[in-house]
């Protein structure tokens, strides 16, 4: 990916995560899909539980990008099992707990990749021209507790001012509170909204929602 942003005409730089920044690792969700499958007991094939899991995956993504909520990544959990028919009264939150630690550390065992060229270097000159940098996700499978703990492996949270994800405010980008966050988070109370540019592969989360609330949006290409 190029990164070839112009960042002299902004003062501040908000960056979305996935496919924009980074994408999985390409064994990271089969693995899952297994531990998944092994963890709960599962009887079904695990290319059925793949499906289920996909499946549910995209439709809490489209449903909090709808609704501008979030739903919540052990609510996705009990909607996958009750797909594949697990007695849900088998399930208690210390399981579900269970379950995420053992998936977290998974996560960062097949890291994801990073995809933007010369990250560590982009973030560097930002940072060197006083700018300030924010991470804004939407999560699902994955929190934002697990997304920091990644990007300090990565060595990339140095450059961060703030990180916001959608499961800690509940609400998900285009909601325009998410972007309002944004805005009340960074220090120079002074800046207008169009000195800030979001940053984000999605057309209606990230730039649709960026643009309707003020900021300057830049969609880039997703990278898949």
């Amino acid at each position: 990916m190029k990164t070839d942003i112009d960042i002299r005409n902004h003062a501040h730089f908000s960056f979305d995560l996935w496919l924009t920044l980074i994408k999985s690792h390409p064994e990271f969700k089969a693995k899952r899909v297994e531990l998944f499958s092994s963890f709960f007991e599962v009887s079904k094939p695990i290319v059925e539980v793949a499906k289920v899991v996909k499946y549910y995956d995209d439709l809490c993504n489209t449903i909090n990008e709808v609704n501008g909520g979030n739903i919540d990544t052990f609510e996705i959990y009990l909607l996958i099992l009750q797909a594949l028919d697990i007695n849900l009264k088998s399930i208690n939150k210390e399981k579900l707990n269970e379950f995420y630690q053992k998936s977290e550390s998974l996560f960062l065992e097949y890291k994801p990749v990073i995809i933007f060229k010369n990250l560590h270097q982009f973030f560097e000159e930002i940072k060197n021209q006083g700018k300030t940098i924010n991470i804004l996700s939407n999560t699902g499978f994955i929190k934002g507790t697990t997304m920091r703990k990644f990007l300090v492996a990565e060595n990339l949270h140095q450059y961060i001012d703030f990180h916001i994800y959608s499961d800690e405010l509940k609400i998900s980008k285009p909601n325009p509170l998410i972007f309002q966050e944004v805005k009340n988070l960074i220090k120079n109370k002074d800046l207008q909204k169009n000195q800030i540019l979001h940053i984000g592969d999605n057309p209606i989360a990230d730039y649709k929602g960026a643009k309707d609330f003020g900021f300057n949006a830049l969609l880039l290409k997703p990278q898949i």
